[in-house]
This record gives C-alpha cells, sequence and structure tokens, in this order.
C-alpha cells in the first residue's frame, strides 16, 4: 500500500482463487460474491491454492491498485475455508502479522503468567 493510505477495514476471502485473476476479475468476486463495497476505504485479500501468495486489491481515488506478494518457502497463515461465512476481517496490526509470517489465530504467542508476589 502506499504512503498515506488510510485503511478503514480488511477482509479476507477464505477460499483460495485463480491468481490468474488481476484486479477486474478480483473485483467481480468483490462485488458478486462478498456483496462488499469495492470504493469503501478497504482492502480485499486473497490467497492462492497453495498459500504461498496473497494479493491486496484497494480503491485509492481513480482506479483499482493491486499489490502481490509471494513467498519462496513457507506458506501464509489464513482462517479456514469451510466456515459459514466467506470473508473474515481482520485489523491492519493483524495483516500485517500474517505479511510477517505469524498467525494472527493463533490464541496466544506466549503463556499468560499471573503471579500473587515477587518474591
Amino acid at each position: 500500500m502506499h504512503p498515506g493510505y488510510s485503511i478503514g477495514a480488511v477482509w479476507l476471502h477464505r477460499a483460495p482463487v485463480d491468481f490468474r485473476k488481476q484486479a477486474g476479475g478480483l473485483a467481480a468476486i468483490v462485488e458478486g460474491e462478498l456483496r462488499h463495497n469495492l470504493f469503501a476505504p478497504a482492502l480485499f485479500v486473497f490467497t492462492n491454492r497453495r498459500r504461498n501468495s496473497i494479493k491486496v486489491l484497494y480503491w485509492d481515488r481513480n482506479g483499482f491498485c493491486l499489490w502481490q506478494k509471494r513467498l519462496e518457502q513457507d506458506r501464509f497463515a489464513w482462517p479456514a475455508a469451510d466456515a459459514t461465512e466467506a470473508t473474515c476481517q481482520v485489523s491492519a496490526r493483524q495483516l500485517q502479522w500474517l505479511l510477517e509470517g505469524f498467525d494472527p489465530w493463533h490464541e496466544m504467542a506466549h503463556k499468560v503468567m499471573n503471579y500473587i508476589a515477587i518474591s
């Protein structure tokens, strides 16, 4: 995303998509299948079947922007595709974690410690 872009919402499309699709094809999924407003300040995030690549679609003032990240090794964490909802909303921070290789759906990264006293 370019500097200064204001992210209102981040929507992950749960099911993998054909990555031959470009901005027009992905926009058709957002509008037709997901029934989201393409022109809202939101990011629409897609993955391929192998989950080694992510595409991010968003509208910026006068045109669509399409951003892609492909991993040379490993896979992106991704919400289950068999859920009742076609999308999963995450925060911009969770998207950043996902792009950096962390799993935002993991319950807790570190065990919570509850102490009563120091000594």
